[in-house]
């Protein structure tokens, strides 16, 4: 029998994947995702990959079940509790517009209804002083009317309780005694930040989607047991670390976004193996193409975080620690259609995984972005879906014809032109995390993953200037093997508003030092040794006046009071391009409080003694490019490169879940752990 199994699992829109550690090798699996039954589309990863639960040591899972249940409003009624003379919080929101002259604009809908909205007379003011305790006839009444309108969840937001959450405390108590069984969750639970509106739209948010989320994380727990999991699983979360089931049921929108998380995370551990500090990550899945940039050896985390926001819509601010990822609807399944304006678009509507694309022959008739990469010839039929699927060509072509009579071109040439609008909506989200941030993508390499990441990397990269494309191992299952790389990991963000002088660094030390003291009185009483516990600060600071904050990531050494302002004027002009000569206060305490686990490196493989490339040839074949020409292409089989391998474009490398298109001209070296590093000629070739 096998024994200490690692397994981690990642729910996507079109597939679930699975990778697996066991005994030195690693097995790396995906399945189509089960809409109806996520839980049981992890089960059946286990099963393909011929994996017994019982065999497992350490299970950790990502998922998109948050996600999806708040853009497909798939929560329960909720009721909010709040204030009184705040009720409308919600409704008010903030007047901020996308431009000055957007007529589109619109603000979203309050994310509860204002009848499920009720005030309770309390108080208290901004230092965290009560001046008046929560009104227990009005809170009774306010429960009575719940009970009438059926609420199956109530969300608490008091004002100023991110100071002080004794008045949430005491109405939890109330509410718990006299409504026995009711959810109730207040928003000292899942925000210890200011700003009454993003705090109240996150505890509401989140007690929406408790029920279901608590539900599916039961599935999922007591399925694994029945199957003979003997350890309790570990849920990824959006901060880049992992924690135990119990803390994610207690905040289930810590999972907003818990799998495309063990990506960044995934690729942060990759590069500091491939000895890379500065990359763009390229994450496109079947559904969706979600990008992040690690700078200096660290990935960037934001509670600036929306839901659903477009130019039209300013949508729903969750303030929650999430790893900076720009997510757009333009993945392998993204559909390719005509505007009523006969122009070409593609996404952000995905066929998923059922129908699925043209290929897959389950029914589905509008073209996708992996069609289109099947009829140009970078995916090889003969391979497609890991060879469970035999691709219909003819039926592709003619999805294809259609959209292309329309426009009045060649078949070819609309599937390459789905192509190009897809790689040009990618472009965007790119600049978004870098040029955006201020950062100089030529300074950049582009780390690719997910089913499709390597299909379109060489050509964004061209597009960028960006000198250097990384393809990692397993990178069709690139965010599973992430989530196996990463620590325990909880942050604590509370806001405290303190002059950035001389004085406060005794206050800055203590209040670190109280967070770090509650951090590890929690991990420990989960049972983690205190000498696995390690911790990083962070400050949010702002010039004295300003909105909004720059975040400063405090190193292990104190620092002078003079150098973390210095850092703050370089940061700030770095992030919005000027710098003043205004005083300079701290806003909020943030602390990454992190748990050590154990891990399995990868391992380098071993080298030939003369690396000669042709051993890894598998035949030809007629690929059109980003460029439109149709060159005669070499293909080459992944798992046959070795390191120190060289091959020059133009290529396709195959590997079971996937497929790397190498441009003319591009140099690919393979590295000591079988990653492909594909230098771009239009760079320079080192």
């Amino acid at each position: 029998m096998r024994e200490g199994i690692r397994v981690a699992t990642d729910i996507g829109g079109t597939f679930t994947d699975l990778v697996a550690l066991c005994d030195g090798r690693i097995i790396a699996i995906k399945s189509h995702t089960v809409p109806d039954d996520f839980a049981q589309g992890v089960f059946n990863t286990l099963e393909k990959g011929d994996i017994a639960s019982a065999d497992i040591a350490f299970f950790v899972h990502g998922s998109t079940i948050v996600i999806n249940a708040l853009t497909q409003r798939k929560g329960v009624k909720t009721g909010l509790i709040t204030t009184r003379g705040f009720r409308d919080v919600l409704e008010i929101a903030r007047g901020n517009t996308p431009d000055l002259f957007n007529t589109y604009y619109r603000k979203p809908k309050p994310s509860i209804p204002r009848y499920l909205r009720q005030e309770v007379s309390e108080r208290t003011d901004h230092h965290g002083n009560i001046i008046t305790q929560p009104a227990e006839a009005e809170l009774g009444a306010a429960l009575g009317f719940f009970k009438r309108e059926a609420v199956e969840t109530i969300a608490v937001c008091f004002l100023h309780s991110y100071a002080n959450p004794e008045n949430e405390r005491l109405a939890l108590t109330f509410i718990k005694r006299q409504w026995p069984g009711i959810t109730v969750l207040a928003s000292h639970q899942v925000c210890r930040e200011w700003r009454e509106y993003e705090r109240a739209n996150t505890t509401a948010l989140a007690a929406y989607i408790l029920p279901p989320a608590d539900a599916y994380l039961d599935r999922l727990e007591r399925g694994l047991q029945e199957k003979g999991l003997r350890t309790s699983p570990f849920i990824m979360q959006s901060n880049g670390g992992i924690d135990s089931v119990n803390s994610a049921r207690a905040n289930p929108i810590s999972m907003v976004e818990s799998g495309p998380a063990g990506g960044v995370l995934g690729a942060l551990a990759y590069t500091k193996l491939a000895g890379e500090q500065n990359v763009i990550t390229l994450d496109i899945g079947g559904t969706t193409a979600k990008c992040s940039l690690i700078h200096n050896g660290m990935a960037r985390i934001t509670t600036d975080y929306h839901i659903e926001k477009t130019r039209k819509n300013a949508g729903y601010p969750i303030k929650t620690p999430v790893i900076d990822i720009v997510e757009i609807g333009s993945g392998g399944g993204s559909i390719a259609w005509l505007d009523d304006a006969g122009c070409l678009r593609v996404g952000p509507r995905s066929a998923g995984s059922s129908p699925g694309p043209v290929a897959y022959g389950l029914g589905g008739s509008d073209p996708t972005i992996t069609d289109a990469n099947l009829l140009t010839g970078r995916i090889n039929p003969e391979r497609f879906a890991a060879g469970e699927i035999k691709p219909r060509l003819d039926t592709v072509r003619a999805a294809f014809t259609e959209i292309a009579e329309q426009l009045k071109v060649e078949t070819i040439d609309a599937a390459q032109g789905v192509l190009q609008l897809a790689n040009a909506n990618m472009i965007n989200a790119l600049k978004l995390v870098s040029l955006n941030r201020g950062h100089d993508p030529r300074d950049f390499s582009l780390i690719a993953f997910g089913g499709g990441g390597a299909l379109h990397a060489v050509a964004l990269a061209e597009e960028l200037n960006i000198p250097k494309v990384i393809i990692p191992p397993y990178s069709a299952v690139f965010s599973a093997w992430g989530m196996l790389m990463i620590d325990l990991r909880r942050d604590y963000i509370n806001t405290a508003i303190i002059p950035l002088r001389a004085a406060a660094r005794q206050e800055i030390d203590k209040r670190f030092a109280d967070l770090e003291q509650e951090a590890e009185r929690q991990f420990v009483a989960q049972g983690i040794r205190r000498t696995a516990i390690y911790h990083q600060r962070y400050l949010d600071t702002r010039y004295v006046g300003q909105e909004h904050t720059v975040k400063l990531n405090l190193p292990a050494e104190a620092l002078s009071i003079n150098t973390l302002t210095e850092d703050f004027h370089n940061a700030h002009e770095k992030e919005y391009t000027f710098r003043l000569d205004n005083a300079v206060e701290v806003v909020n305490f943030h602390l990454a409080s992190f748990a050590r686990v154990e891990k399995t490196e990868l391992e380098p493989l071993p080298k030939t003694a003369r690396p000669d490339p042709s051993a890894a040839l598998s035949g030809c074949r007629e690929v059109v490019y980003a460029d439109g020409n149709a060159l005669v292409t070499q293909i080459y089989e992944r798992k046959r490169l070795k390191p120190g391998m060289e091959i020059n474009g133009p290529a396709i490398i195959e590997e079971a879940t996937g497929a790397a298109v190498v441009h003319q001209g591009n140099r690919v070296a393979v590295d000591d752990y079988g990653g492909l590093h594909i230098h771009l000629a239009s760079q320079g070739d080192p």
